[in-house]
């Protein structure tokens, strides 16, 4: 199992070679593959690759479950996986199946964009993090298809830059305008009344429909709601989870804090400094003015 490793991109196209669950659950685990959707798809196909293996199914279940716990989709498509009859047609059908939704939510959210915005985007939600078109970034693709988007304000997405890394490199290589900006620039281009509508993707959704997603979009909900900008959530149907109630329940996944102290490799605090590295933020959905899903729009 090839594995693009995306802590090289935007400079380096390199691949892991994945031979066992543990492998993919390291892949996970330490950011090479990311994005809700497509840690589920990877997962799916961790799990196949450990009954064709022989290994200890349950304790590759287990682990792979548990490297990002915040996202469901991981856990949703492990079930299936275990059980199917075919645990590799079962991972196959799971990334067909995310590809779907990718265009549905495309379609569907692209209707909401007024001709010629510009709108704004965080972390990264497209190809690199679904396996499909992606889930704000696929809605963002079509409505600039469809000539309603102008151009594209990125996110930088500290500390991993999954917006500077790979948002930029995903929209360069498909023509689509866009400018990067630092995460705490977005509220004063909502000021200045340079952002048409928000659109951001999520690890999961409450039952009340509280989110979590990319540590930094509470803050952009925030400034949306203040200023007036739609918020909109585009994720889809398997990012759900109806046993957890509200976002209080969502576990929300704390990372190594040198990923915040260092940065490529070089110490960026003194010596002796902290830090704390929650990796999502819970956003309440009474700031959320719509969710894109396959299924539709359904208004907050």
């Amino acid at each position: 199992m090839a594995i693009l490793d995306q802590r090289a991109l935007p400079h380096l196209e390199t691949y892991i070679e994945a031979r066992t669950s543990g492998d993919v659950a390291t892949a996970i685990r330490e950011m090479a593959v990311r994005g809700a959707p497509l840690i589920g798809i990877a997962a799916a196909y961790g799990l196949a690759l450990a009954y064709i293996r022989g290994e200890d199914v349950g304790a590759a279940k287990e682990a792979l479950a548990g490297a990002r716990p915040t996202a469901i989709n991981p856990a949703r498509a492990l079930e299936r996986v275990a059980r199917a009859r075919d645990p590799v047609a079962e991972a196959v059908a799971i990334h067909e199946e995310e590809k779907e939704r990718c265009l549905r939510m495309a379609r569907h959210g692209a209707e909401l964009i007024k001709p010629g915005s510009a709108v704004l985007t965080h972390c990264n939600t497209g190809v690199l993090a679904t396996g499909g078109i992606g889930t704000a970034l696929g809605v963002i693709y079509k409505a600039w298809e469809l000539g309603r988007v102008r151009t594209v304000w990125v996110d930088e997405t500290r500390p991993w830059l999954q917006g500077a890394r790979l948002t930029s490199w995903e929209l360069g290589r498909v023509g689509v305008p866009h400018t990067l900006i630092v995460d705490g620039l977005a509220a004063f281009l909502m000021a200045r009344g340079k952002v048409d509508a928000v659109l951001v993707g999520a690890d999961r959704v409450a039952a009340n429909g509280d989110v979590a997603n990319k540590v930094g979009t509470l803050s952009l909900a925030i400034s949306a709601r203040h200023f007036g900008v739609p918020f909109y959530v585009v994720a889809p149907s398997t990012s759900f989870d109806p046993h957890v109630p509200d976002g209080k329940a969502i576990p929300v996944e704390e990372r190594s804090e040198e990923e915040v102290l260092s940065f490529g490799g070089i110490r960026a605090a003194p010596g002796g400094t902290r830090a704390l590295n929650y990796s999502f933020d819970i956003t309440p959905s009474c700031l959320i003015t719509a969710y894109i899903t396959e299924e539709g729009v359904r208004e907050a």
